[in-house]
């Protein structure tokens, strides 16, 4: 597989820092990054991004995740290695990445779980997360971004 072009962000440099400043604007939320490497894997695995989800898949075995949840974050529902925390945010980034997949994209039960476990703050985080990831996405999916290549 050869890419299209030149990934996109970086024949901007300007909407590189954008891209990466987003990323970066929720350090403050308290939350670990292992989660929203979980987030960014898991929204690439259904959009997808074999470039990002190689590069999450990476990032998430340097934060010394287990392989078994790992190679299970696909199947999070039926995976017992999960905290229920982190199902609120899987299935919120589920939801918010198949918005066209149902009427109410991220129904009430959803909404209601992820605030059970996490303020505003760290909702926001995570919402802008799932925004980032998507738009990663679809810039390395529409250009044919190689997974384990860089540039």
């Amino acid at each position: 597989m050869k890419p299209r072009m030149t990934q996109p962000a970086m024949v901007h440099p300007e909407a590189m820092q954008a891209m990466l400043a987003l990323g970066a604007s929720t350090k403050a939320s308290g939350l670990p990054e292992k989660l929203f490497e979980l987030i960014h894997l898991r929204a690439s695995q259904i959009n997808g991004c074999a470039f990002c989800a190689d590069m999450h898949a990476r990032a998430l075995k340097r934060h010394d995740e287990t392989d078994d949840r790992l190679y299970t974050v696909a199947a999070w529902h039926d995976a017992p290695f999960f905290t229920d925390a982190e199902r609120a945010a899987l299935a919120l980034t589920e939801a918010g990445t198949r918005l066209a997949d149902r009427s109410d994209p991220v129904p009430d039960e959803v909404w209601e779980e992820a605030k059970r476990h996490y303020d505003e703050k760290q909702l926001a985080a995570i919402i802008i997360h799932i925004a980032a990831i998507n738009a990663w996405n679809r810039l390395n999916v529409i250009t044919r971004q190689v997974a384990g290549k860089m540039g």
